[in-house]
This record gives structure tokens, C-alpha cells and sequence, in this order.
């Protein structure tokens, strides 16, 4: 996630004092269980990415994009258009809310808030709010299986959630070789897999939803450098969001206040 480096303290130490109990676990390399395979990668194409965007939560559907986006009195949930990055449609948030990562169900726009614990139910159409729900995490990232929502809160843990009461039906740890993996951020569900941001990493994991376990990861270290755009705070601008186009088979990736979203085709036998 987040937010700002001076409060990154903060966060670990209230993550160690509540109930979202794996934030901070380390463990032993299991040399028995080999590291995730790298997932190869190339750039297709380079899109405008709308520099003010704190990019939180980002999804592919019917031909646009939708994005969540954080800070306080600057979160919004927007409609754009791919192609020029400009904005089609938008609903902002209360200037107390910090927007986070969102999900399409069933007609529905599910966002996530950073720290209010609460659930904002959009209709797709009319981005007109009509549903609002309890969440006792921080909420960071959230994709769909198609049925359940599936959302990350900082820790290892990913919660399936049901998207009708957004009562909790089963926990799933997420680790590799080394343990439980922390800091899972924004989410995309793609063929069966959950493929996750991790705060402050530029890489992707993939994730076995059943088991947790990571089964690939894609390393981004050079996606930025190598695209030759310019970062105005790399310490803050993160890489974070990830869309799938299942026409392209072909994922979007963009991060917080990034001036470009990036189409890459990954390697087919992942």
C-alpha cells in the first residue's frame, strides 16, 4: 500500500496489536519448497496514465477502465477511456474517505476504504451509490472469482468474502518458500489465479487461491527505467494496479500518480 514512509512505523506496530494476526510474520526458508518460478514478460504498448491518480484499485471491463484512487479529499472511483487516459465518468468520495481497491460483480462496483472500515456499493451504470458495508480491516486490495469477493488487508491473509452481507466464508494465508508473504496489496483475478501487488516490491506475485501459495512471480524492477518515463516521487509512486483484457489475454499495469499504463503479454506457459 502506502502511504507514507513516516508512518510506515506506525503501521507495522498496530499491525503487530490487532486481530489481522499474520502483518508481521518471518520465517525460515523451507529449503525443501523451491522459490516461485519468474514469470517472463514484454510491453506491448504504452497508454496516458492521469498523473493525479493514486492508484489504488484498477480493473478492465467492457472496453474501459475503472480506477479507484487514495488520499483524502482526493479519492474518487473513475470510468476512463484507455486510449487517452481521460476521464468518462466519476463519483468522488467524502473528503474523510481514502479510496482503495475495487471489484465488479453482478452490476455492481465494490470500493474498498483505506482505514474508515467501510464498503461502498456503486450501481455500474449510474456510479450512483446504493449499498454501504461494515469492513473491520484496513482495506487495501479486492478482485472476484466471479462469486465471492476476494480481499487483501496489508497482512498475509487474503479474506473471501460474500458479496451480499460481506460476511467472511474463509481465510487464505498467502507464502512462499520463505513463510507467509506480507503487504499483499492490489488484486487481479485472472484464469483461476489471484496475481497481487506487494507494497513497496516491484513484482507480482501469483497466487494459488486455493492454497496460497505463490506459484510465479514477475519481476517489474526495470519496467519504469526501461520505459524512460519520469517518476515526480519514487519513494511514494508505487507500482500498484493491475487490469486483465481477457480479449488481449494481456494485463494493465500503472502505479500511484504514474504517467503511463502499460499492456504486457506474459510468457504463455505461465
Amino acid at each position: 500500500m502506502k502511504k507514507f514512509l513516516a508512518a510506515l512505523s506506525i503501521l507495522l506496530f498496530v499491525a503487530c496489536n490487532n486481530n489481522d494476526t499474520n502483518s508481521g510474520n518471518i520465517s525460515v526458508e523451507d529449503n525443501s519448497n523451491p522459490p516461485p518460478p519468474a514469470i517472463n514478460y514484454s510491453v506491448v504498448k504504452m497508454y496516458p496514465h492521469d498523473t493525479s491518480f493514486f492508484t489504488e484499485g484498477l480493473i478492465w471491463h467492457n472496453d474501459h477502465l475503472y480506477e479507484s484512487t487514495g488520499l483524502e479529499n482526493k479519492s474518487r472511483l473513475v470510468k476512463t477511456d484507455l486510449n487517452n487516459g481521460k476521464i468518462v465518468q466519476e463519483s468522488k468520495m467524502l473528503p474523510t474517505d481514502f479510496g482503495e481497491g475495487i471489484a465488479i460483480l453482478n452490476g455492481k462496483i465494490y470500493q474498498l476504504t483505506y482505514q474508515q472500515h467501510k464498503v461502498y456499493v456503486y450501481d455500474l451504470t449510474t456510479f450512483k451509490k446504493i449499498q454501504e458495508f461494515n469492513w473491520p480491516y484496513e482495506g487495501w486490495g479486492m478482485t472476484t472469482d466471479g462469486k465471492h469477493l476476494i480481499i487483501s488487508t496489508g497482512s498475509s491473509n487474503l479474506y473471501i468474502v460474500n458479496p451480499d452481507n460481506f460476511q467472511i466464508v474463509n481465510t487464505v494465508s498467502v507464502t512462499n518458500n520463505y513463510g507467509p508473504v506480507g503487504k499483499i496489496n492490489e488484486l487481479e483475478y485472472v484464469n483461476g489465479a489471484i496475481y497481487a501487488n506487494v507494497w513497496f516490491e516491484n513484482i507480482i506475485l501469483k497466487i494459488d487461491p486455493q492454497s496460497g501459495q505463490v506459484v510465479g512471480q514477475i519481476n517489474l524492477q526495470n519496467l519504469v527505467q526501461n520505459s524512460g518515463i519520469t517518476l515526480n516521487d519514487p519513494n511514494e509512486d508505487v507500482l500498484n494496479g493491475i487490469a486483465y483484457d481477457s480479449t488481449k489475454d494481456a494485463l494493465y499495469i500503472t502505479g500511484k500518480r504514474w504517467p503511463a499504463l502499460f499492456e504486457i503479454k506474459l510468457n504463455k506457459q505461465h
